[in-house]
């Protein structure tokens, strides 16, 4: 088993904390991509609105979420027995990503067969919407 990532919020809490800490980085993303485009300042004005920091904010929160990579046995002897599970995929791989969510005492895993870090990825975002979105 491996692990990736660094957010693993233990509660409702420190999620919205890890989330607003990841705020300002949010915000210089996207002024350094918006310069990086060569926006000049009207376009930037026009272009770069909250909802595009906002989702830049979703974005890193999710990218920096706390995920494991292994074998479905890994998978299963990792998962409490009292958290609800979704797993989205075929169960005819031998390979799992899950991200376990005890702020929502929920477990969101994908199966993969050989790109991990395309299933890290897919994870993140599965578990930012499936758990995170409606704490935030």
């Amino acid at each position: 088993m491996e692990t990736h990532g660094v957010f693993s919020p233990a509660t409702e809490a420190t999620a919205r904390e890890q989330y607003e800490d990841v705020g300002p980085a949010a915000q210089t993303v996207v002024k350094e991509t918006a310069k990086a485009m060569r926006f000049d300042s009207d376009e930037y004005g026009e272009r770069v609105t909250s909802d595009v920091v906002s989702t830049a904010r979703d974005a890193l929160f999710a990218s920096l979420l706390e995920t494991h990579t292994g074998t479905t046995e890994e998978f299963d002897a990792d998962v409490p027995d009292d958290f609800e599970r979704h797993v989205e995929g075929s169960e005819n791989v031998d390979s799992v990503a899950w991200h376990v969510a005890p702020a929502a005492e929920t477990v969101v895993a994908v199966t993969y067969h050989e790109k991990e870090e395309a299933a890290i990825g897919t994870l993140q975002r599965i578990a930012f919407g499936r758990v995170y979105r409606d704490i935030l």
